[in-house]
């Protein structure tokens, strides 16, 4: 089954991380290869996000993410594991857990 992992951060703690992190970054990475899995994708800062509404046909554009939170969605990653306890474990080896929270959502398969 596969599950999308979406990273959310405060972006405040993940700058203050130190250099390491991106080192536990590169082993995540590489230890989901090895499972023949591959790693997503982080985003820019929330500050660069532009959101889109549409009420009663009429677009309405706003800088910035959608909701005001302490923490940002920050990136993604896709795992294809036997159940949701297999996913579950790869969101908490993924480095930003320590900063934030990886929700973790089986993907629709569309029919």
């Amino acid at each position: 089954m596969r599950y999308m992992c979406l990273i959310h951060h405060d972006e405040a703690a993940l700058a203050a991380a130190p250099p390491s992190l991106w080192g536990e970054y590169a082993a995540f990475n590489e230890a989901m290869a090895k499972a023949g899995m591959t790693s997503g994708e982080g985003l820019e800062p929330s500050s660069k996000a532009t959101s889109v509404r549409v009420n009663a046909g009429k677009k309405t554009v706003i800088d910035g993410p959608y909701a005001d939170t302490k923490e940002q969605f920050a990136g993604y990653f896709i795992v294809d594991v036997p159940d949701l306890d297999a996913a579950l474990d790869w969101a908490a080896r993924c480095p930003s857990a320590q900063y934030g929270t990886v929700e973790v959502r089986p993907i629709k398969a569309w029919k």
